[in-house]
């Protein structure tokens, strides 16, 4: 696709909805699953809705239902969901460029995930900037209530589903970050990008290794960012940089 800005109906959010739909295959299985374990780890139906109503951090609830469950204290909780989330530091300078004076803008932010940026960051450059605030707006409600209400069908028919079809509960959890990857892959046409993502892989995989899953996430993802940052790749012929 081009970068150029691209026309679209009146109604940019309906665009954004539209083009949100493919994250639902990621995000549905996974919200069941987590109003699932919610359930199971003691969790009104209404709670674990409430979670992914105002947490909507996907890892970072399954972390928080299962620390709580298991007693941990609140401030060890809090810590390590904001440790997970501090990966959004690295987001919004990347999108930022493209965002615009709206005074909308900081309360959008709340349903920025890994899959909204990654859309939004190939998406948004292509718009125009007065169709921006809409087209997000349509991506990332969309994309929260799906998980919403995903997570209170999990929490209210989630054994249901599990028993009626047994391998649903194996190959749900690996819904979104199939999804991810998806996003993921056509960065891969770029030196830059693919070292970068190369480099936050190979450091999630050492940090999972050794036993530090949770804190590998941040990690892997600010190696990532400043590898991006600090390395570029000179075309010979054309004096430029590859991209």
């Amino acid at each position: 696709m081009t970068l150029q800005a691209t026309s679209m109906p009146t109604r940019p959010w309906l665009t954004g909805v539209r083009e949100a739909i493919p994250l639902l295959g990621g995000y549905l299985p996974v919200a069941i699953s987590f109003g699932l374990i919610a359930a199971q780890a003691g969790f009104t139906p209404w709670e674990a809705t409430l979670i992914s109503l105002l947490v909507y951090a996907g890892a970072s609830q399954f972390l928080f239902v299962g620390m709580v469950a298991s007693g941990a204290p609140l401030w060890l909780v809090v810590a390590m969901t904001l440790l997970i989330n501090v990966r959004h530091m690295v987001y919004a300078p990347n999108l930022a460029p493209w965002l615009g004076q709206s005074r909308w803008w900081p309360w959008l932010m709340h349903g920025l995930t890994d899959q909204v940026f990654a859309l939004a960051h190939h998406r948004l450059p292509q718009l125009a900037a007065a169709q921006r605030l809409g087209w997000y707006t349509g991506a990332a409600l969309l994309a929260w209530a799906s998980w919403v209400a995903g997570t209170a069908l999990g929490a209210v028919a989630g054994e249901w589903v599990v028993a009626r079809w047994p391998l649903l509960g194996e190959i749900m959890p690996f819904a979104l970050p199939a999804l991810f990857l998806a996003l993921l892959a056509p960065q891969f046409t770029s030196r830059r990008w693919s070292l970068a993502l190369m480099i936050s892989i190979i450091t999630a995989l050492l940090c999972t290794l050794l036993g530090y899953t949770n804190i590998g996430i941040p990690v892997a993802a600010a190696c990532g960012a400043l590898c991006f940052y600090a390395v570029r790749f000179t075309t010979p012929h054309r004096g430029g940089n590859d991209e």
